[in-house]
């Protein structure tokens, strides 16, 4: 029985060592490339039909297109989203491009996670414990079970938000990409904006939802409500939530992802200038908390990842020879 060749570009060391153990299971063999997808590279997939690409990097058309001088048929990008492929590009060339689902509790548990630091005003309190200052804050924390939160994206991800809410007795709202969330109310997007004390979004990055949180928006929100994403950074407009942050019309935000991330998340900064306006500003404020795109960052998930690349790239191989 011949083996099936896999391309693994931009692999981290344990992403390599799971590859490594889980392929032969399904009888695949692995080429470990741990630089990202580049046009130094990308001819060393030669052979290979099939290629897994990371997140962090974009793929655009001149790398598309050096992988279709080399063979390649089938992208699969280990993240949900594929936002950062050129899929036009590549479609147009007869490249399939696939995401990768993985345990939805990853970002579902992280998103709780800021959703209590949020209305339990965390980043203040732990900054003012560390200058020594253990005095209670003038403004009381917010308990879930009196609070609403609206789920825009009831999706894998946004389904498992919902159901670790229920938990905490809050009431849920839902609307937009899916149906899965069982137990939420679904209303239209801005009747979810108008009702809701936390906002968190879970919707791919596409051009339909690029900025979908906008100054419009933002103006609908309750005031003093708090807005969550761990879907992707330009489902927000930056800029608009800067001044709706800084007027005080919202109570603050806990943002895993951000518009303009690229270069700066993933990176060792600490010797070097940050020229991110945005990333500045919001860092500065009290009531934001960022967390740097690491949602997603469990061993579980990368368990899940590196099996649903490898059975992703069977069934598209599988369906090349008997479709």
């Amino acid at each position: 029985m011949n083996k099936t060749g896999i391309t693994v570009y931009g692999c981290e060391r344990d992403e390599a060592h799971m590859f490594r153990a889980v392929s032969p299971r399904f009888g695949v063999v692995p080429m470990i490339v741990r630089g990202a997808l580049s046009e130094a590279n990308a001819a060393l997939t030669s052979g290979n039909r099939c290629v897994s690409v990371g997140h962090k990097s974009r793929v655009s058309e001149p790398l598309i297109r050096l992988l279709k001088s080399a063979g390649v048929k089938y992208i699969s990008t280990r993240s949900v989203g594929c936002d950062h492929i050129d899929t036009r590009a590549a479609g147009r060339m007869g490249i399939a491009v696939e995401g990768v689902a993985y345990s939805p509790g990853s970002v579902a548990d992280h998103t709780l996670m800021l959703i209590l630091l949020a209305v339990r005003d965390a980043k203040a309190i732990v900054s003012a414990a560390e200058r020594h200052d253990f005095r209670l804050r003038r403004a009381r924390g917010k308990e879930l079970c009196d609070l609403t939160v609206g789920v825009v994206g009831a999706g894998r991800i946004g389904a498992a938000v919902a159901a670790r809410l229920r938990g905490f007795g809050c009431r849920v709202l839902a609307c937009g990409r899916g149906r899965e969330a069982a137990a939420a109310a679904y209303v239209p997007l801005d009747e979810l904006l108008r009702k809701s004390d936390v906002v968190t979004l879970h919707l791919p990055l596409n051009a339909d939802t690029r900025h979908i949180i906008g100054r419009a928006q933002l103006q609908i929100m309750r005031r003093g409500a708090f807005l969550v994403n761990t879907g992707r950074g330009a489902l927000i407009d930056t800029a608009a939530l800067v001044q709706a942050l800084e007027s005080g019309a919202l109570g603050g935000a806990a943002l895993d992802v951000l518009e303009g991330e690229e270069g700066l998340f993933y990176c060792d900064r600490t010797q070097t200038p940050i020229d991110n306006p945005f990333f500045l500003r919001l860092q500065r404020m009290p009531n934001v908390v960022i967390t740097p795109h690491t949602a997603y960052y469990t061993e579980r998930a990368l368990r899940d990842t590196v099996e649903n690349t490898i059975t992703n790239c069977l069934a598209f191989e599988r369906g090349r020879a008997y479709g």
